[in-house]
């Protein structure tokens, strides 16, 4: 290790912030627990207020958003994870809804000011370079803008490539902590996933460029591609689902016209074993959100096919998936950047896919959106739409067409009162639109 870094406690490195600053806290796996802990020990002990915390997605707690820090500390995150969700619709925590691919311009465009940098990078390597490891996303952004950069060296995070190196010399406090880095694990798909998987894999082609996002159902999609030839990873994310399809061979990136036979993502959350995966691999990179998110970079690739979730559908194609009513669940993300780059990329697929119901069986899919529901993906964007039930490509239809194709594909329990709504929105033309359709 380079002998010229001077290492410091963790309560000494956070001593640097003052009142109204504005901290960045590195995301997902790699936000810095140990720095964390000492700033909210501070924080209890009254030694400043108004101080602005912004992050995207982090594993693990997130003390500082707790209601008894009013006054002290204020989240404002760029995307609502599961540790900050409750605090955040109680109003204790508030979210800035912003595209993925925007969050570093926050910083490099000053819309955001970044007074502290908290980060965890990999062992210095003998050139004085560190590593972002697991979190390049917007991270790499904050330390360039950062006033100062406290940086937590832990031999757990991995070596990563791409965007991922900074020089030590850009990082002005070094903490030693060698804490294993936060795991995520997902459930096993259920049937209905499993069925959304099936659906989903059967739009993808031999050669396609992959973008899925967070949970089962991305896992219940990899699963069924086993046997598939010469797909491609460009995404803002990847979790264990598809390492078993690298060590078969199927994702080799060989079709790919940018960043050929490399994975191409900004962020990681899974096991030790991806973590294990991207350390030293440069057939992995690491990018800054600013380029795995641009829908024009994105579209550089032939076949991109873009999944992700969605909250709530209405019969027009809108999809609300960051909220349930006026309560935020999770943000914005990357759905939009990569479903308009899907759409633009040559031979590309958009697909939105969610369970017809919820797990107290009220449908997902609804007449109009629940008051208060916020429209992530526009029904101009929305192309294909998968449920359990089916795939139903939504471009280029009329509204009265796209409405007996999404009901097509609800829940059997919910298509009468889905089909009734529908001819009270638009007349008897509806009943007829929908007869000619189903005898063609």
């Amino acid at each position: 290790m380079n002998t010229q870094i001077k290492f410091i406690t963790p309560e000494e490195a956070v001593k640097v912030v003052k009142s109204h600053d504005h901290i960045h806290l590195s995301s997902v796996a790699s936000a810095p627990q140990c720095l964390i802990k000492a700033l909210v020990a501070r924080g209890a002990a009254k030694e400043f207020e108004h101080v602005h915390i912004h992050h995207l997605h982090t594993e693990g707690p997130a003390p500082y958003a707790a209601p008894e820090f009013e006054g002290i500390f204020q989240l404002d995150s760029f995307f609502v994870g599961s540790n900050v969700r409750k605090v955040t619709q109680s109003g204790y925590a508030d979210y800035i809804p912003i595209f993925l691919s925007e969050t570093q311009k926050l910083y490099r465009a000053g819309v955001l000011p970044c007074d502290v940098a908290m980060i965890q990078v990999s062992t210095p390597d003998k050139h004085g370079y560190v590593s972002l490891g697991t979190s390049v996303d917007a991270t790499l952004a904050a330390v360039e803008k950062a006033k100062t950069v406290i940086a937590v060296v832990n031999r757990h995070v991995p070596r990563s490539f791409g965007d991922a190196f900074i020089h030590t010399s850009a990082i002005d406090l070094f903490v030693q902590d060698d804490q294993p880095l936060e795991e995520a694990h997902f459930s096993v798909p259920n049937e209905v996933e499993t069925a959304i998987g099936k659906h989903c894999a059967a739009l993808i082609e031999d050669g396609a460029c992959l973008q899925m996002g967070i949970g089962a159902i991305p896992n219940a999609v990899l699963a069924q591609l086993g046997n598939h030839k010469n797909l491609g990873i460009h995404t803002e994310m990847f979790a264990d689902g598809v390492l078993p399809l690298v060590e078969k061979g199927v994702i080799n990136g060989a079709n790919k016209a940018i960043d050929k036979g490399k994975m191409v993502s900004t962020f990681l959350m899974g096991s030790q074993k991806v973590y294990d995966f991207i350390d030293n691999n440069p057939g992995v990179a690491m990018m800054d959100v600013g380029y795995t998110n641009d829908p024009f970079v994105i579209a550089r690739n032939p076949k991109v096919t873009a999944i992700n979730s969605a909250l709530q559908v209405d019969l027009t194609g809108q999809i609300c998936a960051d909220s349930l009513g006026t309560k935020f669940y999770s943000g914005v993300g990357g759905q939009v950047d990569f479903i308009y780059g899907a759409s633009r990329s040559e031979g590309g697929k958009a697909i939105l896919a969610m369970p017809s119901v919820t797990n107290k069986g009220v449908s997902k899919i609804s007449p109009e959106l629940t008051l208060g529901a916020g429209v992530v993906t526009t029904r101009s964007h929305v192309h294909w739409f998968v449920t359990e039930y089916g795939a139903v490509n939504l471009y280029g239809k009329t509204f009265q067409e796209r409405a007996r194709l999404i009901i097509s594909v609800a829940h059997p329990d919910h298509r009468e009162a889905l089909d009734r709504a529908a001819f009270e929105r638009y007349g008897a033309h509806h009943a007829y639109i929908k007869m000619c359709c189903d005898n063609q």
